[in-house]
């Protein structure tokens, strides 16, 4: 009979120490929870850069929208710990009339980096370089209205000389003006590395793959890096 009262015993004893050890346990992983739930950023709390554009911008073509260039961006960003969300507002078809005029809506939001990625359509529908020049300008205008801390970002893009040479460079000179009389941060040539190279843009000959995205991505971060 003793030694029954003492196996039970001995089996109580256990059984309590197991309890305090599942109990420590739990509280050990609820503190490492509360530590990565309060390590984390808010997302209201974090700063917002938005690429204006057009389907370059919003991926026209891809099977996943995240595979395009702004979607690489905001993956290097997580990966880096920095405290940035990624809007992408790119309309496939967007011409800069057409942006000059969607702009207001999107101010509503506040924006820490505008990145301006339009024209490319005026070019191609041969709409008079000094349009362009006006709709980018006043783009940009009423972004520094708004938000005058806002750090701005123009890419610049090219079209094919088929458009008549003197209109192809006068294209491809309006970017670099604008970011000069402007002081804003100029990525040269979006398609840097991918315009005209079969690989690596859809049958259009247009638009970017997924790959000639990550090229794209690229040409971007070089000149946004050191803004963030």
């Amino acid at each position: 009979m003793m030694n029954r009262f003492v196996f039970i015993a001995k089996m109580l004893l256990i059984g309590a120490i197991l309890t305090s050890c599942n109990s420590k346990n739990k509280e050990t992983a609820e503190q490492k929870d509360s530590v990565k739930t309060t390590s984390k950023t808010p997302a209201s709390a974090k700063k917002t850069i938005v690429f204006f554009g057009n389907s370059l911008t919003a991926g026209y073509g891809l099977d996943d929208p995240s595979q395009a260039f702004a979607g690489l961006i905001q993956k290097r960003i997580d990966s880096l710990g920095l405290s940035y969300k990624v809007i992408n507002a790119g309309v496939s078809g967007e011409t800069t009339s057409g942006g000059n005029s969607r702009i207001d809506w999107l101010l509503k939001q506040p924006l820490d980096i505008f990145v301006l990625e339009l024209g490319g359509n005026d070019g191609l529908r041969g709409i008079p370089v000094s349009e362009t020049r006006k709709n980018l300008q006043a783009i940009l205008d009423k972004v520094r209205a708004k938000y005058p801390d806002a750090k701005l970002v123009l890419a610049g893009m090219q079209i094919p000389p088929n458009m008549g040479q003197k209109y192809a460079s006068e294209f491809k000179a309006v970017y670099a003006e604008i970011a000069d009389k402007n002081k804003i941060t100029l990525i040269p040539f979006l398609l840097e590395g991918v315009g005209g190279e079969s690989k690596l843009n859809l049958p259009d000959g247009i638009h970017p793959t997924a790959e000639g995205h990550k090229i794209l991505a690229e040409n971007v971060w070089v000149r946004i890096k050191d803004l963030l």
